[in-house]
């Protein structure tokens, strides 16, 4: 039986209790035993095989080697197609290597293939895809559930035990959300402590890379190998990377947690309360001291974050015109007639939303009344944060205000979708650290998270926080 941990696997590998080869093989079984759930949109046994040869002839010692990965289908891959999950990038192959993805390998990961995300990581339930929605591995045979989005192939990938940890990004709770829904620990980086280069930009100003994992140990092995300063990237933070692992302490007692009151929404489902309350007795019982806080502006963080994300996208999708690469529609005339019908025809439903949503914000007449005011609001949820930490060292709170829905259940209806972003927006646009593990269950058995929040790069205590309720919890 292989362990689902990275750091009993790496014992196992140094001990030879399995080889590099072994331990693939078995994960290119499950992947094909799973293909039904549709979490990878790229997936070539050789191309691992291959991987595993190059491994085999280096003698040195990688901090991950032999690891099975999966990679969300948002970061460049030098091997391998990257889509973003979208029709207009169905044949991209990039000729570099994401930041992320290259600090992974030169520690001897092995990617095991590209997950399947919502287009764009615009959506939060992995159903706007140009390849087919993913369904959770948790899913009842008649009742299939979303993995929740827009990580939700990498979430799902962890949960389903098709590697050993993935990538994803954040932009507004796309690692948090899902990890939520599919039983796994999910962790958000201060904003700039993984390079987005490489990575196909969805909202600049927000969007930041991180992992998936099935424990926290594993979470913070991983993060150390994805951090780290590049000077490709105008936004990345040149700040010491610890060792996260080396620095785990799951003894918090004398620390102060915030419980923000704008966190205790009406209509939130009594178990998502009820795990919320178990998580504050546990760390009372641990010697935490509880503190109610306030964070006033909660409340306009999603309107905020729905001008902010859909501008930013709107400029940075304006690359994809049809005339250096990608998709290029056939039924031309002019070069006008290129570009309209090529992202017409090249670009899924919510894509467009966001698109017209953003270009309209920007627009002549409307830019201050929308994008200047967003950014203004923007900055008083920032500074309501930076108040609040200077009471406490970290802020608990629900990571989603429900368990994994029925795959499509949401799709007709935007706002509702939307609002699964609610618990996890705010500290996206504040850029501050965040941690979703999984803790409890609903009615149906299903998976609910709690997030634990921390300062600017204070990711070892939010990492501590975490180790600490998740012993709690077994």
């Amino acid at each position: 039986m292989i362990s689902k941990s990275i750091k009993k696997t790496l014992q196992s590998l140094e001990q030879k209790d399995i080889s590099i080869r072994e331990l693939n093989q078995e994960y290119i079984k499950k992947i094909k035993e799973k293909s039904n759930l549709n979490i990878f949109i790229h997936f070539e046994e050789q191309k691992i095989l291959d991987q595993v040869t190059e491994l085999e002839k280096d003698n040195s010692n990688k901090r991950l080697k032999g690891i099975p990965l999966a990679i969300k289908d948002l970061f460049c891959t030098k091997n391998m197609p990257t889509t973003a999950a979208s029709k207009i990038l169905e044949n991209f192959n990039p000729t570099y290597e994401s930041f992320v993805t290259q600090k992974l390998l030169d520690d001897g990961a092995i990617f095991v293939g590209k997950t399947n995300l919502d287009e764009f990581a615009m959506g939060s339930a992995t159903d706007t895809s140009y390849f087919g929605n993913t369904i959770n591995p948790l899913s009842a045979d008649d009742t299939p559930l979303a993995p929740g989005g827009s990580s939700g192939g990498s979430a799902a990938a962890v949960a389903a035990n098709l590697c050993l940890g993935a990538t994803g990004t954040d932009t507004g709770g796309s690692i948090r959300q899902p990890a939520s829904f599919c039983g796994v620990v999910g962790i958000k980086p201060t904003y700039g402590l993984c390079s987005r280069w490489g990575i196909a930009a969805f909202a600049s100003s927000l969007d930041q890379a991180g992992v998936f994992t099935h424990n926290v140990e594993d979470a913070s092995i991983l993060l150390e190998s994805s951090a780290g300063f590049d000077k490709r990237d105008s936004t990345s933070a040149n700040v010491k990377i610890p060792n996260y692992f080396e620095n785990l302490n799951d003894d918090i007692s004398g620390k102060t947690i915030g419980i923000p009151k704008e966190y205790s929404i009406d209509g939130t489902p009594e178990e998502v309360s009820q795990i919320w309350e178990d998580a504050i007795k546990v760390l009372e019982k641990k010697g935490v001291k509880i503190k109610n806080i306030s964070l006033p502006h909660t409340k306009y963080a999603l309107p905020t974050y729905y001008i902010i994300a859909p501008a930013e996208a709107s400029s940075n999708l304006a690359r994809y015109d049809g005339v250096k690469y990608g998709y290029r529609s056939k039924e031309i005339n002019s070069l006008d007639e290129m570009y309209e019908n090529t992202r017409g025809q090249g670009f899924g439903k919510e894509v467009k939303r966001r698109i017209l949503i953003g270009t309209y914000v920007l627009s002549a007449g409307y830019y201050d009344a929308y994008y200047l005011k967003a950014q203004k609001v923007r900055k008083l949820i920032a500074n309501d944060f930076n108040e609040a930490f200077k009471e406490c060292d970290l802020i608990v709170t629900p990571t989603a205000p429900s368990a994994a829905f029925p795959l499509h259940q949401e799709q007709d209806d935007p706002i509702k979708m939307y609002l699964n972003d609610v618990f996890t927006v705010p500290a996206s646009l504040a850029g501050l650290p965040g941690i979703s593990i999984p803790y409890g269950k609903d009615k149906n058995n299903l998976p609910l998270g709690i997030q634990i929040l921390g300062k600017h790069f204070d990711e070892q205590q939010v990492l501590n926080g975490a180790l600490s309720l998740e012993r709690s919890n077994g």
